[in-house]
């Protein structure tokens, strides 16, 4: 039984409704904020739908991150008091912890990393409005890490083209397990550092 692969069928469909740029943007958005699945599911096949379009995508994807990272970053600096117990029911708090320390010691260069990698960017966007990390230094950040992550993806899609999509689906299953995987032992090495 697979988990990934149908998943991964079912954002081919969404990739080619007329509405898909909406979607990516919705997606985007809400994934900066508190939805767990990354926007980068309807981005590579979007960009394989429309390889000639993957410029266009990949602003998509950073605007619209920005946007709710932007989103993340209000709540960080005026809700967490009512988000407190929220983010300890996800199981977040320690978390939010050590990365309120990084921000303390690192600002741009963390939300830089943060916007690029696969880590949860959410985390990321509430604690520098919890941390007060200086709004400009957060923009420039959230859209140089983001921009350069979405802009790569879409880049190396749009070049790998059907090859890329054929190997995807042979391998979908297994290159998501093993992205759940190393997520989880950095959860793992991050909580055993603490």
């Amino acid at each position: 039984m697979g988990l990934f692969a149908p998943i991964y069928a079912r954002c081919l469909v969404w990739a080619s409704h007329h509405r898909a740029p909406g979607f990516l943007a919705a997606m985007s958005a809400a994934e900066s904020v508190i939805f767990p699945v990354p926007p980068d599911v309807m981005l590579v096949p979007m960009t394989l739908a429309q390889p000639q379009h993957w410029r266009r995508f990949a602003l998509i994807c950073t605007i619209a991150s920005l946007v709710g990272g932007l989103l993340g970053y209000v709540l960080g600096s005026y809700l967490l008091d009512a988000l407190w117990p929220w983010i300890e029911r996800l199981g977040w708090a320690g978390t939010f912890v050590r990365v309120q320390g990084l921000f303390t010691e690192y600002g741009f260069w963390i939300v830089f990393v943060a916007g690029f990698t696969p880590i949860p960017y959410k985390i990321f966007t509430l604690a520098s409005g919890a941390t007060g990390i200086g709004l400009l230094p957060f923009i420039v950040g959230s859209f140089v890490g983001r921009g350069a992550r979405f802009f790569l993806v879409a880049g190396l899609i749009a070049w790998g083209g059907e090859r890329l999509q054929r190997g995807l689906q042979r391998y979908i299953e297994w290159l998501g397990w093993a992205v759940a995987a190393v997520l989880l032992i950095l959860a793992l090495w991050l909580e055993w550092r603490g």
